[in-house]
């Protein structure tokens, strides 16, 4: 389970490789309701009594964290060896719902498609109404449903690079479900982490939400052709997200415009090639 908002860690992901799919799937319901339940004495407990029981509570959720924490990293490891074995850059996209991730990738995979090999792994509750979109783009993409999981983990993504099996010297993109909580939690073997910022959501997402922030080399503020129509702060944005993490490296972008477009692609070129030379 995801300690942190209570979604099962055994719950089933469906994975989809699109490259074999021609009409839209549907995702299997894992008819499971996790339930947490705690033995509390009665209400004529004494404070003393409660307070252990909750003390109890409290070190039995660190240790469940902890443990779960510790497996997905000893998988992430595997996948960063994985990827690194065959000079392939993996990008962890995570954003809130509707901030531009899709639209964004399917730009940018347009743009650079000759210049750069990118394949994707396309994380969503349900539906494979994304994955469509990116394939539409001649991409090779796995679709992977996470049921009642708000979050990619790094045995999902062991599972989903099986099916993709991208080239050598090539670029992974790692769209993950929109939740700007437990995404960045979960070290999947990835280069770097990419959050993604939509003006209409508000400038004070990186103090509301620090930790994915903190997490995250790379911050793309997206739908700032929207700008003149909104009352969003930019740069306050941006001071706030400096606060939380001085070393963040900023874009600000349409998709639909192409403002800003360069200066990402520009970057990402940029780290294929310290990656991985031979892509120049």
């Amino acid at each position: 389970m995801c300690v942190t908002c209570g979604c099962s860690d055994d719950n089933e992901a469906t994975i989809t490789n699109m490259d074999n799919e021609h009409h839209h799937t549907h995702t299997l319901p894992d008819g499971t309701v996790i339930t947490h339940s705690h033995n509390h004495e009665n209400h004529h407990d004494s404070h003393e009594q409660t307070a252990n029981v909750h003390a109890k509570i409290h070190n039995t959720t660190i240790s469940l964290e902890q443990e779960i924490l510790g497996k997905n990293n000893l998988l992430a490891a595997q996948n960063r060896g994985w990827f690194k074995g065959r000079n392939i850059l993996a990008l962890n996209l995570m954003s809130s719902p509707g901030a531009g991730k899709t639209t964004l990738l399917t730009r940018t995979i347009n743009d650079l498609k000759e210049k750069l090999n990118i394949s994707v792994i396309e994380g969503d509750q349900e539906t494979t109404n994304d994955a469509e979109k990116i394939k539409a783009t001649g991409c090779k993409v796995v679709q992977i449903n996470t049921g009642t999981g708000c979050h990619l983990d790094a045995s999902m993504i062991e599972r989903g690079l099986q099916e993709l099996n991208p080239p050598l010297d090539s670029v992974v993109m790692i769209e993950n479900v929109g939740n700007l909580v437990c995404p960045a939690l979960f070290d999947l073997g990835e280069q770097a982490k990419v959050v993604i910022l939509s003006v209409t959501e508000g400038e004070d997402k990186p103090i509301k939400y620090p930790h994915i922030f903190r997490a995250s080399e790379i911050m793309i503020i997206t739908k700032i052709d929207l700008l003149p129509y909104l009352q969003f702060d930019v740069q306050r944005c941006i001071e706030y997200a400096k606060q939380v993490n001085p070393q963040i490296q900023i874009f600000q972008v349409s998709a639909t415009t192409g403002v800003g477009l360069d200066e990402w692609y520009g970057f990402l070129c940029g780290v294929v090639f310290c990656f991985n030379p031979q892509s120049s």
